[in-house]
């Protein structure tokens, strides 16, 4: 994923669609962590990881 510096080049729809996209993500995570099909739980980590930084820059640029 991208670091902060680069979303902050980012649109704000841009982050909003790749928040989405993460939300997506991390809830097949959710379903296959359940039925013990994910293979690597640190994936799960970084997709939250990555969402937080998306939502966090997307909060700077509304307030901005």
């Amino acid at each position: 994923m991208a670091t902060a510096k680069e979303l902050k080049e980012l649109s704000a729809d841009d982050l909003k669609q790749r928040a989405a996209e993460l939300r997506e993500t991390l809830f097949q995570d959710q379903l296959k962590r359940r039925t013990g099909s994910l293979d690597n739980p640190a994936e799960r980590t970084q997709h939250r990881r990555d969402l937080a930084r998306v939502l966090t820059v997307l909060t700077q640029k509304t307030k901005a």
